[in-house]
């Protein structure tokens, strides 16, 4: 089970710096509505600059942080949107004032700035969850393949075929095997894991010392690169899916199978 939650990350993010301020200033604007100075519809402005700048430490941490999890994944995403939905409100309610007059047309341009730059916020955060999902993909394709080993051989068998399971793999024998694929393909070797991931640990799994490679071990650059392992003694698992029939999770794993991390470790 993942590990980090929504809560979790909100309760972090009441730490970062700006969502002190924002928070700093909500307090404020509650003491002057409680006096009478202000309206309490006044306080509304003020709760979403919180809300805002909690958003904003989220995607610190994750879009332009280290590596994620799938909760943290998801919250990211969550995030990213959320602020979309602020920003294009703002440019709505802006655009209301200029259609009626009561401001310049010149007054949006800030702010479909920001909504464009929302945008690419979203993108962002959207294409590095996918990467997330796929890394979890292919470590449940693992995990199936493991737990049929266990209780159906048969059934493992077709899910996956491996080689020199009880080998090792150093990283320095990685680098030639990167090198001998960008001069057969002229692209770089799409690698999905290089060693542990948030994503391994969360799911329980020692990926140290394995790399998983995005690529279906039945599309020709999959078949080559098994070839290749192969021929130079290198242990790997070629995954064809979690499911039997099915494409999801297939990947090529390079190095001994993941073990179960040691309760605690």
């Amino acid at each position: 089970m993942f590990l980090v939650c929504a809560g979790l990350c909100r309760s972090q993010a009441g730490d970062d710096g700006p969502v002190a301020a924002a928070k700093a200033e909500l307090a404020r604007m509650q003491s002057l509505v409680a006096a009478g100075s202000l309206p309490r519809a006044s306080l509304q402005k003020a709760q979403d600059a919180v809300d805002d700048a909690q958003d904003a430490a989220i995607l610190r941490r994750t879009a332009y942080g280290s590596e994620l999890n799938v909760d943290q994944a998801e919250e990211m995403v969550a995030a990213a949107n959320r602020r979309l939905e602020r920003r294009q409100k703002a440019r709505d309610d802006a655009a209301q004032l200029v259609a009626v007059g009561a401001a310049a047309k010149a007054s949006l341009l800030p702010l479909e700035d920001d909504l464009e730059q929302e945008r690419r916020e979203v993108s962002l955060a959207e294409s590095r969850a996918k990467l997330v999902h796929e890394l979890s993909e292919m470590a449940g394709a693992e995990e199936n393949y493991i737990n049929k080993l266990a209780h159906s051989p048969a059934e493992a068998a077709e899910l996956a075929a491996g080689y020199g399971a009880d080998g090792t793999f150093a990283y320095a024998t990685y680098a030639k095997v990167e090198m001998a694929f960008r001069e057969r393909f002229g692209k770089p070797m799409p690698v999905s894991a290089m060693g542990e991931t948030a994503v391994h640990r969360a799911m329980g799994f020692d990926h140290r010392g394995r790399v998983d490679v995005a690529l279906n071990p039945d599309q020709p650059e999959g078949v080559w690169l098994v070839e290749y392992l192969e021929q130079n003694h290198i242990p790997y698992f070629a995954f064809r899916g979690a499911v039997k029939g099915k494409a999801t999770g297939a990947h090529i794993h390079i190095g001994p199978m993941s073990t179960r991390l040691a309760s605690g470790g």
